[in-house]
């Protein structure tokens, strides 16, 4: 955002601040007889020859000049979580993920986990940090090759814990982000609270119809099979459509302990606008309860708006964000 102010700012933070949650007022222009300034809020993740790093939330990552500040602070923490969400620490929620989205092959390095499944999603072919320590960037890059893979980490952002000055660190050495996701969580028993759907079938076996109908698996339907059954205890639930076609839409739910954690929630184009997404996650939902958990959660990217409604619908609260750095060619 800018702003257009004349009042007098200040600079209250330095180097000594790495680390801190701050905002950052910065001059970016003049215009129409007043000065321009642009409001940066993050972490502020590294200041180094007189350039600073600010990562945002979300994982984007600011470049400002020092000479260019004319106001900076520490800010309080982000605001407490929401009455009724579930309370976690980004290393639990990332622990609880990696389990339900288990590569092929993985290899833990130091307090990180490497997985490689042959190129099928993001999440299967990353880094993603399971405990204390920086990676061993080089060994992290020698282990991709040798699969003939591109070197990527599953990075958090926006909450305590998380890895904003690995980001900038990485951004600077020019390695590219995307994917920008966020982890939500929320309560399971409101999920269920609703009069059992019929069109729903929920039983722990991935079957070829679920497969037909998630386009990601599509790709390759062998190594989506081994990943997608993997986890602790695995529910799959689809509505069917027609004799001989695939179901009109699918879901699955993986449940760990408390958690319950819903993903591929896919409805086909011809069977939307019918409640079947929030119909599946009721049902997923209800069996999960019937095994013991008692917590939600999920992730969505940034651009599936549509997804984000449904949840803020349901009641899921952003927990934390992550998004992916890709190593640079050659």
């Amino acid at each position: 955002m800018q702003f257009r102010v004349k009042a007098r700012l200040e600079v209250r933070i330095t180097a000594a601040d790495v680390g801190k949650r701050v905002s950052v007022r910065s001059l970016t222009g003049a215009g129409d007889g007043a000065t321009t300034f642009t409001d940066t809020l993050g972490i502020l993740s590294s200041w180094t020859d007189g350039v600073l790093s600010v990562t945002r939330r979300t994982g984007e990552t600011v470049r400002l000049a020092e000479s260019a500040l004319v106001a900076g602070k520490v800010v309080p923490a982000a605001p407490a979580r929401r009455r009724g969400v579930p309370a976690a620490s980004v290393a639990e929620l990332a622990a609880v993920a990696a389990r339900s989205w288990p590569a092929p092959e993985a290899e833990r390095l130091g307090g990180w986990l490497l997985r490689a499944g042959a190129g099928w999603s993001r999440r299967a072919n990353s880094a993603v940090r399971l405990g204390p320590g920086g990676p061993e960037r080089e060994r992290v890059v020698a282990w991709y090759a040798a699969r003939g893979l591109p070197a990527r980490f599953q990075l958090t952002t926006g909450a305590e814990g998380a890895d904003e000055r690995l980001v900038a660190a990485l951004d600077a050495l020019g390695w590219a982000a995307d994917g920008f996701t966020a982890t939500r969580v929320g309560a399971l028993a409101p999920l269920a609270d609703r009069e059992p759907d019929g069109r729903v079938v929920v039983g722990r076996e991935l079957t070829e119809g679920w497969l037909a109908a998630n386009r990601s698996a599509l790709r390759d339907p062998a190594t989506a099979r081994r990943v997608l059954t993997g986890g602790p205890l695995v529910l799959f639930g689809e509505v069917p459509a027609g004799a001989g076609e695939p179901p009109a839409a699918v879901g699955r739910c993986v449940v760990d302990g408390r958690w319950a954690g819903f993903s591929s929630i896919e409805v086909d184009r011809a069977h939307r606008r019918r409640g079947l997404a929030t119909a599946l996650m009721a049902e997923l939902a209800r069996a999960a309860l019937a095994e013991g958990a008692s917590a939600a959660w999920l992730q969505v990217t940034r651009e599936n708006a549509a997804a984000g409604a449904l949840y803020d619908r349901l009641g899921f609260a952003e927990h934390h964000h992550y998004h992916y750095r890709t190593a640079p060619a050659g």
